[in-house]
C-alpha cells in the first residue's frame, strides 16, 4: 500500500507565537494519527517561483490515514489555532507504491 504525505509550503508567517502553538497541537494530532515528521524547518533551497519560508513533510502509512489525521478533531483544533497566522499551501498526496 502506498504511503500518504502531508506537504506544507509556507509563503508567509505573520504570527510566530501562534505558529508555535499550532506546532504543539498539530504535533500531537500527527503522532496520534500515526504520522512521522520527515522534515520541518530544515535547510532548503528555493527554485522557480518558490519561497524559502518553511516546508513541512509528514509521512503516514497510507493515504487514507493521512486524510483521517487531517480530518481529526485534534488537528482541526490545531488549524483553528493557526487560523490566519500563516499563509501556506497544504496538500495531502499519495506516494508511489
Amino acid at each position: 500500500m502506498a504511503k500518504g504525505y502531508w506537504v506544507s509550503v509556507y509563503r508567509a508567517v505573520a504570527d510566530r507565537a501562534r505558529l508555535a502553538a499550532y506546532d504543539e497541537l498539530a504535533g500531537s494530532a500527527v503522532r496520534a494519527g500515526g504520522g512521522r515528521v520527515l522534515s520541518r524547518d530544515g535547510r532548503l533551497v528555493a527554485h522557480e517561483a518558490a519561497t524559502a519560508e518553511r516546508v513541512v513533510l509528514i509521512e503516514f502509512d497510507s493515504f487514507d490515514l493521512a486524510v483521517a489525521a487531517y480530518e481529526s478533531q485534534a488537528y482541526q483544533q490545531a488549524l483553528a489555532t493557526l487560523s490566519d497566522a500563516a499563509e501556506r499551501d497544504f496538500r495531502i498526496v499519495e506516494g508511489v507504491d
